[in-house]
């Protein structure tokens, strides 16, 4: 207690009152304290959000990179060996990563711990950074080319299943392309693809037959070098003949129009004449594709590589041109004008399902000798009755006619020479005649003297008229060259063997994009396959 003088001396005295200096050092220290722990927590705030940034800058380039689709690693391996070229690994959380063919979602949480300097003053002794990243890249721009087997072997139950499932995937694929960015072609394939006469004019074909609803070109082996197929080069129809080996040969005179096995019977020529199995354009309505797939007929051999041939065809940029050629004629909708885009384009993605259910067979073909052009026959305006010039039987008399069996040095015409004898062209022969009968008649009766020169005669025209176009090796190797290509250029490859013997499964599998993109189907479970493809491509779309 201090004594404090309240009056002047003599007459002071003395009271007592608290001592307050000591109360201004408190306050002071106090408000040290707090000015402190503010200090402190900035700091500590600071260094937080410096170890949050470097944790948050590091997950989303890292995120980033593994949610390009150019990315062909595994979307979680590619985030954690990024995070721990940043040494952050311990503070990587989680990583989650969803994909489809056209889709690729990827999300990083992280978490790292910041020991407090300050803050565990007010009893905070943990202040964790944490962070999260997402990244999603998607294509949409869809082509899909379908390559479907209508071979003699799908007959039956098995076309009937494989029409339902395409049917559904065309239907799911489809129905979720409410921005018209998908777009579906058909290519049926046996021993040939035939083309339609709106494909086909497309093209420069030769040795054009004139016959309606067959419109198949023969591939050459060279245009298996490259995803695309020249508008200019010429390239041969294949000729519309019967070239089955005939059973039933005679030396006695036949008229052609009086039996059956000098007429053609077409039912197992290479390119059918139909306009059902036939190249559908790449389109977006579903009741259209459907209906042509619905339509679909088995029949002949299995030529793989003809199917994938021109499945990449239409999907391979260098068709542009025709595509914009069809859009302006109207075969072909607006909306699909510019596709086929270029395989480098990040907004698009090429599809090619590739179906089988058998392997390679080779088949023959009419040669290019024989395949149009004047042929050394005529037909008699008057009866209809044939004879031929061989050029190299000595004497006057060069024309034989078969129904007569002589010789004479003049075209038959009929009977009584009034009529007139039309030289006709390969197209027309094989039009009106068989092939084995041709080789019998006209050649092997003409220039043989006994059963075996007539035989052999027989069998060297019918090898001269008719080869085999490619060996199954050869084959074989054609459809893996175009399956290569493909997917060296990003086309994804799905490959379905549906029921198919050993071989085919290899080829279909080699051909696929990875084992995850080839099914082995059997009976029903061709649905299953469509459908998970289906999804696949779709999965994006559908959750939006």
């Amino acid at each position: 207690m201090r004594c404090f003088f309240t009056r002047p001396a003599p007459f002071n005295t003395c009271t007592f009152g608290k001592d307050q200096t000591g109360s201004i050092s408190i306050f002071a220290l106090v408000l040290f304290l707090l000015m402190a722990m503010m200090g402190g927590l900035a700091i500590d705030v600071m260094r937080h959000e410096q170890v949050r940034v470097r944790l948050q800058n590091t997950l989303d380039r890292c995120t980033l990179m593994a949610a390009s689709l150019n990315q062909t690693l595994n979307a979680e391996t590619v985030v954690r060996d990024c995070i721990a070229k940043d040494g952050l690994t311990s503070q990587l959380a989680s990583v989650q990563a969803t994909q489809s063919e056209n889709f690729r979602d990827v999300t990083t949480v992280g978490m790292a711990p910041v020991k407090p300097f300050f803050l565990h003053m007010m009893g905070i002794n943990e202040f964790d950074a944490h962070a999260t990243s997402a990244a999603n890249q998607k294509i949409n721009n869809i082509e899909i080319a379908l390559v479907l087997d209508v071979s003699g072997s799908m007959g039956g139950a098995k076309l009937a299943n494989l029409k339902a499932a395409a049917s559904e995937f065309v239907s799911t694929v489809l129905s979720a392309n409410v921005d018209n960015r998908v777009s579906i072609a058909i290519v049926p394939y046996n021993a040939q693809v035939n083309l339609g006469p709106v494909l086909r004019a497309k093209y420069n074909a030769i040795d054009q037959h004139g016959v309606a609803d067959v419109n198949c070109l023969e591939i050459p082996a060279s245009a298996y070098s490259s995803l695309s197929l020249s508008r200019t080069a010429p390239l041969r129809m294949m000729a519309y003949a019967d070239i089955s080996f005939g059973t039933n040969k005679t030396n006695s005179a036949i008229a052609p129009t009086d039996v059956s096995f000098a007429l053609p019977n077409y039912a197992n020529v290479s390119c059918k004449q139909t306009p059902v199995n036939t190249v559908r354009l790449p389109s977006q309505n579903i009741a259209a594709l459907q209906a042509q797939i619905n339509g679909l007929q088995a029949g002949g051999n299995t030529s793989i590589m003809l199917g994938m041939k021109w499945g990449v065809t239409l999907l391979d940029p260098t068709a542009r041109p025709m595509f914009n050629e069809f859009v302006a004629d109207g075969a072909m909708p607006a909306t699909l004008e510019g596709r086929p885009f270029e395989y480098d384009d990040e907004d698009s993605l090429k599809i090619v399902i590739l179906m089988t259910d058998g392997e390679h067979v080779s088949h023959r073909s009419v040669t290019d000798s024989y395949k149009s052009g004047p042929s050394p026959i005529y037909k008699s305006e008057g009866d209809a009755n044939y004879s031929m010039f061989h050029a190299s039987r000595a004497g006057a008399d060069k024309f034989w006619v078969p129904h007569l069996g002589v010789w004479q040095a003049t075209p038959w015409s009929n009977a009584t020479n009034t009529g007139v004898a039309v030289q006709q062209n390969w197209e027309q022969i094989w039009s009106n005649l068989k092939m084995s009968y041709v080789s019998w008649q006209f050649y092997a009766r003409a220039l043989g003297t006994s059963t075996a020169t007539r035989n052999t005669i027989y069998n060297d025209m019918n090898n001269s008229f008719q080869a085999i176009v490619a060996s199954v090796p050869t084959m074989d190797a054609q459809l893996q060259q175009s399956c290569g290509l493909a997917k060296a250029q990003n086309v994804i490859v799905y490959g379905i063997a549906f029921e198919a013997p050993a071989v085919g499964q290899a080829q279909i599998s080699e051909c696929s994009t990875s084992p995850s993109h080839y099914y082995n189907a059997n009976g029903l479970e061709i649905a299953s396959a469509f459908r998970s493809i289906a999804n696949n491509i779709t999965q994006l779309k559908l959750t939006q």
